[in-house]
Order: C-alpha cells, then sequence, then structure tokens
C-alpha cells in the first residue's frame, strides 16, 4: 500500500463510526500501555459497556473520559445484549471493555458480539494488551503454535483431567490461574506431567512483573520461599510434550507394509510420510527392518 493511500485509510478512521460495537483493550497494569486510539474511542462513543462500571471509572477518569457508563457482565449479558442492540440500531456506538487487556479473553463479551454479528451490526476490534500473548511472547518457550486454555477447573480431579490432555500434546499451551490457587494446580502439573518445563507469569507489565520457569519443582520453589511469591494474577504455560520423532505409529506401519506389496519401498516411505506427516527417512529404516 502507498503511503498516500495509508494515510488516507487511517484519516478515514479518525473518527468513531455510529452504529457500531468496540472491542477496546484496556492495560494489565501499567497504564502507559492505553493506546491513543482506545482513549479516543472510548470519548466518542455514546455507551461504555464495561465487566466492573466501578472498577473502570478509575482507569476512565485517569484519561478524563466521561462518557456513560453501563455494566456487563456474565450475569447480566443476556439482557444487556438486547438492550444495547436496540440502541446500536437506533444508531448510537458501544464500546465494550473489560477489566484489564482484550475483552472475551476469559471475559464477558461473546454473547454481545454474537448477537450483533447475527443483527448485520459492525463490530470493530481494536488491538491492544493480552496477558495470555504478553506473557507467551517473553517466557522462551515455542510460539509457533500454542493454544489458549482460559481458566483450569478448579476442583482437583477435574483439574488432573484436564492437564492430562497435555501428556502427548506437541505444542506449547497457556492458561490463567488465580494466586489462591496456584500453588495447587503447580503441584497438580508436577503429579500429572511429571518435571516438564513450564513457565509461571506474575504481575505482568507492573513494577514487580516476575517470571518463575524451569521444572514444576522449580516454580514451586519460587512460590512457597515467600508468601508475597503466591499473590497477582498469573498465567501459566506449559512446554510441549517431547515427542519421539522415530517412533511410527501402528497404523502408518500397517499402510507401508500394504503399500510394499505394489510400489517400491522408497516410494512407499514417501507416501506414508505425506500421509501421516512423518519422517520419509524414519519410516524407509522401519520398512528395511520390517523386511529384515
Amino acid at each position: 500500500m502507498a503511503l498516500s493511500s495509508y494515510l488516507t485509510k487511517d484519516y478515514t478512521t479518525a473518527m468513531t463510526d455510529t452504529a457500531t460495537l468496540y472491542i477496546v483493550p484496556t492495560p494489565i497494569g501499567n497504564l502507559d500501555d492505553m493506546s491513543a486510539r482506545a482513549i479516543r474511542v472510548l470519548s466518542e462513543v455514546n455507551w461504555i459497556a464495561a465487566e466492573d462500571t466501578r472498577h473502570s471509572a478509575r482507569l476512565l477518569q485517569h484519561f478524563s473520559i466521561g462518557t456513560k457508563t453501563l455494566s456487563l457482565h456474565e450475569h447480566n449479558e443476556d439482557k444487556r445484549t438486547a438492550m444495547l442492540c436496540e440502541r446500536l440500531k437506533g444508531g448510537e456506538s458501544v464500546a465494550l471493555i473489560s477489566d484489564a487487556g482484550t475483552p472475551l479473553i476469559s471475559d464477558p463479551g461473546f454473547v454481545l458480539v454474537r448477537k450483533c454479528r447475527e443483527l448485520g451490526i459492525s463490530v470493530s476490534a481494536l488491538p491492544g494488551p493480552c496477558a495470555a500473548i504478553t506473557a507467551l511472547s517473553a517466557s522462551g518457550l515455542p510460539t509457533d503454535k500454542f493454544i489458549f486454555e482460559g481458566f483450569l477447573p478448579v476442583k482437583t480431579q477435574a483439574r488432573e483431567g484436564a492437564l492430562s490432555a497435555l501428556l502427548d500434546r506437541p505444542f506449547t499451551t497457556v492458561f490463567y490461574e488465580a494466586p489462591r490457587r496456584i500453588l495447587d494446580t503447580v503441584t497438580d502439573i508436577q503429579r500429572v506431567l511429571g518435571e516438564r518445563n513450564i513457565v509461571v507469569a506474575k504481575e505482568l507489565t507492573k513494577t514487580f512483573e516476575t517470571y518463575a520457569s524451569g521444572s514444576a519443582q522449580d516454580v514451586i520453589d519460587y512460590l512457597t520461599a515467600e508468601p508475597a511469591h503466591q499473590k497477582g494474577e498469573f498465567v501459566v504455560m506449559i512446554a510441549p510434550a517431547q515427542i519421539n520423532e522415530q517412533a511410527i505409529p501402528s497404523e502408518a506401519m500397517s499402510l507401508l507394509n500394504t503399500l510394499c506389496e505394489h510400489m517400491p519401498l522408497k516410494k512407499a516411505a514417501a507416501v506414508v510420510a505425506s500421509h501421516y506427516d512423518l519422517k520419509k527417512n524414519a519410516l524407509y529404516q522401519a520398512g528395511l527392518d520390517a523386511k529384515a
């Protein structure tokens, strides 16, 4: 895109549009992370739907934003959605914010956004702070492929069941945890996953931002060293399982043996490797071993 086109496009979005729902991220700790666009949108919309209006009042006051607010949380989202959609259809604009970070990421807002999409109401999301992405980017764990799980189950048995699904997961897993459960959760990780490498981040973007990494026992040692280490909001990240690339699934070997009856081993290995996303050389060697 030419610079002149970019500037024209940017200028056309300088004012908020009527009848639009804006998804507006807010800082997760450091108020300097509030974007100029977020401040402008919150100042210009007709309504701000906030997870907790009392909590958000401090943020809005800090940036001298006087827009009217109303609450939208898990207990009133259905009722508020109907009311806000009527206002949006009437030409008013609405901004959705959560207590911190990007709305809808383990926060309310899904019902409202889905209904707006169903009704053809414009939805515009602003980029901004998100604890999961912030923590992951500095964790030192693989980021080419990952899954965000939200919060783990509260009860121990259910939590252990959820963690068991990670035994063979070949990519990084990210989830949030509350301070009162963080030690129990890391203890369960150790019991279910053994000494898998994990990273725990707390107080992101704040003065006492901390990353504790290593084995589960290393993190337990950190958490129990001082009571303050278990305070704050946590992001827990678990490294991928170490997969033995030489291991050939039985169904892949079965197909390889069948194909070898109709084509050379080298060609059969290439076909099976493509089908199962395996290493061709490993399949070829497995085929030689089977023949031997």
